[in-house]
Formats: C-alpha cells, structure tokens, sequence
C-alpha cells in the first residue's frame, strides 16, 4: 500500500495534557500498541520491520529530516506476526536500530493521533494526516496537519527533526 502523509513529531513533557485536549474533539481510540521498530541497513531512506499487539507492518519511507511538519512516502506491508519475515530481513540487511514504545493511537477522520512513550527517549505526541487513496493533495494534507499543530498550541522548538532511531 502507497500511503503520502504530513507529519510532525513533537517533544512534550505532559503526554495527559495532550491526550485530554484531543478527547475534547471525540476522536476514535484504537488502543494502546506495545511496539517494537527494527530499523534496518538500507542504502536510502528507511525501513523499519514493526511488531506490535495493534500494528504490524513492514514500513519503507522517505522524509526530509527536518523538525517542520513534513511530507512522507511510505510503502506499508501489513502481516501477520511471523518471526521468518523479521530473521530474514536481519540476515539480509542487518539491525541499524530497536526502538521500544508504548503508543496510544487515536483516529479523527484520515488524521492519526500517536501518544508515544518511547524507551530511553520519553514522550512525544506525533500527527500524521494520512492520503491512503490518492485521494487528497499534499496541500490538504499539509492544511490539516497545521491545522493540530496549532490546536495543540505547540511552538515549533517542540518539533522534532528525526526519527526515534536516529536519537538513539
């Protein structure tokens, strides 16, 4: 599956604080995910092997890294959790990274929600406005991505320009 997504990832101390301004608009809870990322060796971009009890997924994606919201492109396979997939991939690439985190995963509309505490980093609160039909442009996207950012009343020191792999 080709997803596009407008994303920004933001530091925060108080993950509650957050969650409760959302809750206020009446999103859609999906659960709690008990993740764990293996990023991999790869010429270009990135490419992480997600196991989790919510997502499992095999995620290439390119992005710039820098801490405004941004634009990614992602290819997601969705599997059934398999240890051959992930022993493969090891074999074949190697491990770059493991990154562990408990996230909470709310949806309002496209949007996704992420209430992420993420294990030796801390917590952060990620949006992702995500066009999985080729239906929306990158500008809505980008619009509707702001949109939280603002909602949130986030400043952009808050902004993060990585990935969880890369602050490892």
């Amino acid at each position: 599956m080709n997803i596009r997504n407008f994303e920004f990832k933001a530091k925060v101390n108080d993950l509650t604080k957050y969650e409760n301004k959302l809750l206020e608009l009446k999103p859609e809870y999906r659960g709690t995910d008990h993740q764990t990322d293996t990023y991999f060796n790869v010429k270009s971009g990135r490419l992480k092997l997600r196991e989790g009890n919510i997502e499992n997924s095999l995620i290439s994606y390119d992005r710039e890294d820098t801490s405004a919201p941004k634009l990614s492109e992602v290819i997601l396979y969705r599997f059934e959790p398999d240890a051959a997939l992930k022993n493969i991939l090891v074999r074949q690439l190697g491990i770059r990274k493991v990154v562990k985190k408990d996230r909470k995963i709310y949806f309002i509309g496209n949007v996704k929600f992420h209430f992420d505490v993420v294990e030796g980093l801390g917590t952060f609160l990620e949006v992702e406005a995500i066009d999985s039909k080729g239906e929306l442009s990158v500008e809505e996207l980008k619009k509707q991505c702001y949109r939280y950012f603002e909602y949130f009343e986030l400043n952009s020191r808050d902004l993060i320009d990585r990935s969880y792999s890369d602050m490892l």
